[in-house]
């Protein structure tokens, strides 16, 4: 946990360094003075970025008033939260580094609940993936988890998977599996991608732990799943590719394990919210 929360502060510190820069030309002349503020939802939304806020705070020394948790929704016209700081000067500087962290987060949380909503009903569950920004691949995620959403593999060391990238230089995929199981940690899993039933039977003949869906049809998805249940049912199934609101539903329904989305991280946008002083 130590570990954790040192990483956290590291983001933090490196986020209102690249605003602040050498200093807030404001903080040369302005009188610092105590001041409260507070931050006002403008648009509906699901909220993230409380763990990070509360490192900034410790950081800076500004106490903050929650009135909402790490995935509760809100409205229009909802105060969310109050700051206060002895040095408004300081404050002030870390206005936008503030709103930064909830924006991001919130909006990543906003539009992975809406996808997680789509397919509550139906025993599959909704996974992110590698497609992150540069850096902030741990922040991106946690917004996932605040919207309801299932991390995937955080990155090439907690699940082998192999691509058709792989897949086009393995030229005997059983040998392959059979030297690699002796070479990867016993706890790790295998995922093999794959575009077509064929590769889907010589994916789960070979031993995979998962098998994901590539860009298939309904139909095709629907066939891998009644393949997998009546020869390989402890095989899990994840089905990615084009994954949208108008088709979740349907995928999820098709008896698939999960379902893999980048857009719920690179097609989120951010709610509106703005802070305000109060004096």
């Amino acid at each position: 946990m130590k570990a954790v929360q040192m990483l956290k502060e590291d983001f933090v510190r490196a986020l209102v360094a690249e605003d602040v820069g050498r200093g807030d030309l404001f903080a040369r002349i302005g009188e610092s003075r105590p001041v409260r503020a507070y931050v006002v939802a403008k648009s509906d939304g699901i909220f993230a970025g409380r763990e990070y806020l509360e490192v900034l705070g410790a950081i800076f020394n500004i106490d903050i008033e929650w009135m909402i948790r790490d995935g509760e929704p809100f409205e229009r016209g909802k105060k969310i939260f109050e700051l206060y700081c002895e040095d408004s000067r300081s404050l002030l500087s870390l206005e936008r580094s503030i709103l930064d962290i909830v924006l991001h987060a919130s909006g990543i949380a906003t539009m992975t609940r809406s996808y997680v909503d789509k397919i509550a009903q139906y025993d599959c569950i909704l996974l992110d993936t590698r497609k992150t920004r540069p850096m902030l691949r741990e922040f991106e995620k946690y917004a996932v988890r605040c919207g309801g959403g299932v991390n995937h593999r955080m990155g090439l060391d907690d699940c082998l998977m192999l691509k058709d990238t792989h897949l086009g230089i393995i030229e005997d995929l059983d040998a392959f599996m059979k030297e690699m199981r002796r070479k990867i940690p016993f706890t790790s899993k295998v995922e093999i991608e794959c575009e077509d039933m064929e590769m889907v039977k010589k994916a789960m003949k070979a031993g995979a732990d998962i098998v994901m869906c590539d860009n298939m049809s309904i139909e095709e998805i629907v066939e891998v799943v009644k393949y997998r249940e009546s020869f390989y049912p402890h095989i899990l199934l994840e089905a990615s590719g084009n994954i949208t609101l108008e088709n979740i539903e349907e995928i999820a329904e098709s008896g698939v394990d999960a379902i893999s989305s980048g857009s719920i991280i690179h097609q989120a946008r951010w709610p509106d919210l703005s802070m305000r002083v109060m004096g």
